[in-house]
């Protein structure tokens, strides 16, 4: 740091003075406003994590409109429904880089994670994990930078229960489609041994309140990979695909076969539907 610090007062040193001072400025600038971004993003996990609901939403804009098309209020909802149903969730953020716009406007690419035990039966505990590679955009108002508009790239959630955790899940569909584009959602995963494996892959558009998406259930292929085919809606509506498990073990006594239910589980990657052509390479979320 201390090498850092020499180098650009060297710089300062030896440019015009008008250079030297607009330098200085922009440098001063860039790194206050970066920590002070960086201060509200840290707030925001800090409030999540103690489920601080008015000091988390203060951090956003008044104005908030989200990728999804949610506002302020319809997000408000969709948080407080979460911390009631999932009161221990713990998130992380790593900001990966920081750029201003010409509009005043700060740009953050960060990547999002949060993790849950979630505690059904004394014989059987889930898990929740998420991670979404995102894109923050902030403002500044009265001093302080807020949340104005934020769009998920990718996103990956799961929810498995029981023997379902330790399966390694592969869940595979493209990042982006154009509306009306024919895609396919690939589910692969190797159930335990001596086990009775169903599947079912369904999506539905991202909206608010979510509807539930419709399941057909179905033995898993011998090779272990389940395909299904899905037309991309002319809605231009942001999509999840959501994969569901179940595993079944049978016990047989007294001639009599008993199914019971080992395990079970979803797991959500996102489709983001956008107008403009899908680059085929590297447009595939696992």
């Amino acid at each position: 740091m201390k090498k850092i610090l020499l180098t650009v007062f060297l710089l300062i040193t030896l440019a015009p003075s008008n250079f030297a001072g607009s330098f200085f400025k922009d440098f001063l600038f860039f790194n206050n406003d970066t920590r002070k971004i960086k201060s509200t993003l840290n707030a925001q996990i800090k409030y999540a994590n103690n489920m601080n609901f008015d000091k988390f939403i203060s951090t956003y804009d008044k104005d908030y409109k989200n990728g999804d098309g949610y506002n302020l209020d319809v997000y408000s909802n969709l948080v407080k429904e979460l911390w009631q149903n999932y009161d221990n969730i713990k998130y992380n953020i790593k900001v990966k880089n920081i750029s201003f716009e010409e509009n005043g406007i700060a740009k953050v690419e960060l990547t999002e994670s949060s993790h849950a035990d979630i505690p059904v039966t004394k014989k059987m505990s889930g898990v929740l994990n998420s991670e979404a590679n995102s894109i923050y955009y902030l403002k500044k108002t009265n001093g302080k930078w807020k949340v104005t508009s934020d769009k998920i790239i990718d996103e990956v959630t799961s929810m498995l229960y029981g023997e379902a955790a330790n399966l390694n899940i592969k869940l595979s569909a493209p990042k982006e489609v154009t509306p009306g584009y024919e895609y396919t959602a690939t589910l692969e995963f190797t159930p335990p041994k001596d086990t009775f494996a169903i599947a079912s892959i369904a999506k539905d558009k991202v909206e608010y309140p979510q509807k539930q998406a419709k399941e057909v259930f179905r033995k898993m292929p011998d090779d272990n990979i389940l395909e299904r085919l899905f037309i991309a809606n002319s809605d231009k509506a942001n999509e999840y695909v959501i994969a569901s498990i179940g595993l079944t073990k049978a016990n047989i006594k007294d001639l009599s076969i008993q199914l019971s239910l080992i395990g079970f589980g979803y797991q959500i990657i996102r489709v983001n539907v956008v107008d403009e052509p899908v680059k085929e390479e590297s447009n595939v979320k696992e």
